[in-house]
């Protein structure tokens, strides 16, 4: 068993108490004990009519964010915002399909990843590119073609449904068309927190500022020949729905043959890393899917009233997306502080390297998200697994729970742990 694989056999990845909410992010600079008591003392227990905004607000984003106009009192001192919205971002519109991103610059916790939301259209096609970060895409709708050679220049050409994964490590040109019958929309997770796709190397971009003469001399055809190739960049763009994936793979293949490399992950075929009657986790890293080196992945279904764990992350800040339900969660930082906030379907999600946090589902029907990082492999630690192998009087002179309680603690794998659904008063 490899290094990597023991790091998260050994780590539990869900599961301890139902007495908590969600969220992520933070300000690691520090503050004066007169501060932070300054601070402190803005979040004690407030009466009704302290909690009260006679306006003007706005109701809509007000509703959504219950958490922040009206924390848990739990909460307490600064925290920087954790939680972005794809809704909030620019959409760049084209004919076959549309894009927009989140990034550092929209979400300045963000360091380590940023994430672009794409759209297109059967026929539309991300025309051939490729970055300076490493891309890990996961297919929220329909299907897709992806095409890329290796690092030989053989050739990868496959189809990807809802659920599957891909990944294209730094440098690998690539491009993704839409199928039918409606084409497809899809998540990609870049490397790089200041990555933007408006900074990639395109292939109309290139060669609409290569001289005609160059380009004819590298291709060994006349200047005429090239002189309709674009004059700016396609980006996104409409095309005929491509033909058979047999046949596209065979006249890609040419003479060299396929790529031995699976750029691919079919996510249901391979069994969730761990599930219970609350829901279930789906590890995905380079133990799994060899090619994804650079990030790790975890598929996280919560059924309403369960918990994601109190926990935290050793190896690497954790990217979030959120693509089903509702759910609240809470990051505790440094020096005594904590905030709580809301998350629903199309949200982006943050939490700096080691800080604990958990995420709560607070709707009705199943919350599903995304933990992606910045690794090679996958890892946790649960407040439950640190409690179970410390001596039990330790944990007892530090919490003042009773031996009954401690006994009670999960001492296999902890898992999504069930709960009531609880509203806010």
């Amino acid at each position: 068993m490899s290094v990597e694989k023991d790091t998260l056999t050994r780590r539990g990845f869900l599961g301890v108490g139902s007495a908590a909410v969600a969220a992520t992010g933070l300000f690691s600079i520090g503050k004066t004990a007169s501060a932070r008591e300054q601070d402190d003392s803005k979040y004690e227990a407030k009466s009704d009519k302290s909690a009260t905004d006679p306006g003007p607000t706005n109701p809509v984003l007000d509703a959504a964010n219950s958490d922040s106009t009206n924390p848990p009192a739990s909460d307490a001192g600064g925290v920087q915002t954790f939680k972005y919205p794809f809704s909030f971002s620019h959409k760049r519109l084209h004919e076959g399909g549309w894009s927009r991103e989140v990034t550092m610059r929209e979400l300045a916790v963000s360091k380590s990843m940023a994430g672009v939301n794409m759209r297109l259209t059967a026929g539309g096609v991300r025309e051939l590119h490729w970055h300076t970060a490493s891309e890990w895409a996961f297919m929220l709708y329909g299907t897709a073609r992806i095409t890329c050679i290796d690092s030989d220049g053989k050739s990868f050409v496959t189809d990807v449904k809802e659920g599957d994964l891909w990944f294209f490590p730094t440098g690998i040109p690539h491009s993704i068309q839409g199928l039918g019958p409606d084409g497809c929309e899809f998540l990609l997770v870049f490397d790089d927190g200041n990555f933007s796709e408006y900074e990639t190397v395109l292939l109309s971009d290139w060669m609409a500022h290569t001289p005609k003469e160059i380009l004819a001399k590298n291709f060994g055809v006349s200047q005429k020949a090239v002189e309709n190739m674009p004059k700016k960049e396609l980006f996104i763009f409409q095309a005929e729905v491509p033909g058979s994936l047999e046949d596209d793979r065979r006249i890609a293949a040419g003479k060299l043959g396929p790529s031995p490399v699976d750029f691919a992950f079919r996510t249901m075929q391979h069994p969730a890393t761990a599930t219970n009657q609350t829901g279930e986790v789906r590890i995905v890293d380079s133990n799994s899917f060899k090619i994804s080196t650079a990030i790790a992945a975890a598929i996280v279904t919560v059924k309403p009233g369960g918990v994601r764990e109190l926990h935290w992350h050793p190896n690497a800040d954790e990217w979030q997306y959120f693509f089903a339900g509702k759910g609240r969660m809470t990051v505790f930082a440094t020096g005594g502080r904590a905030r709580t906030m809301d998350f629903e379907t199309g949200d982006v999600g943050y939490v700096q390297k080691t800080l604990p946090h958990y995420v709560e589902n607070t709707g009705t029907t199943d919350l599903k998200f995304l933990e992606m990082f910045k690794s090679s492999f996958y890892q946790d630690l649960a407040l439950s697994e640190w409690l179970v192998h410390t001596p039990p009087s330790l944990v007892t002179a530090h919490l003042q729970l009773d031996r009954a309680t401690l006994d009670a603690l999960p001492r296999e794998k902890p898992l999504i742990m069930p709960g009531e659904r609880r509203g806010r008063s």
